[in-house]
């Protein structure tokens, strides 16, 4: 099970795009990582929902488990819809991290995204909360 998230923060776009995640296994968190995307032109909450999918997938396949079956869950409907094939990319500054997941998913047996209200979302919204808030204490002048 992966709960993934990202944020821009504090325009949405154009501001500090973060995300963050965490990988169960057996019902026991094996990873928890947070991170920032970027600042400024181009970022946006979309951008921070997919690093986050891409860096979930890519720890699953460092801990080579793109055997067996991963549940994504997400509260961005955006990011679930088009990796499920309901809606289609059209673009945007987070096209070439969608295009990019859409590759890593292909290393997979056996995934699937689900979308999640923001509330059963509370862990990889901090973490996501978290690398925006370090960035800030980081970047003080």
């Amino acid at each position: 099970m992966v709960y993934i998230d990202g944020l821009c923060e504090p325009v949405n776009p154009n501001g500090v795009a973060t995300y963050g995640f965490t990988i169960y296994r057996n019902g026991k968190t094996i990873v928890r990582e947070y991170g920032v995307v970027g600042e400024g032109e181009g970022m946006s909450n979309n951008l921070g929902e997919y690093a986050a999918l891409c860096e979930a997938l890519k720890a699953l396949i460092k801990l080579n488990l793109t055997g067996e079956e991963v549940v994504v869950k997400s509260d961005s409907k955006l990011l679930v819809n088009q990796m499920n094939g309901v809606w289609k990319c059209h673009g945007g500054y987070y096209a070439s991290k969608y295009i990019e997941a859409k590759e890593l998913v292909k290393s997979f047996k056996n995934i699937k995204f689900i979308w999640i209200p923001r509330e059963d979302n509370s862990e990889a919204d901090s973490l996501s909360r978290r690398a925006y808030e370090e960035y800030l204490h980081s970047h003080k002048q």
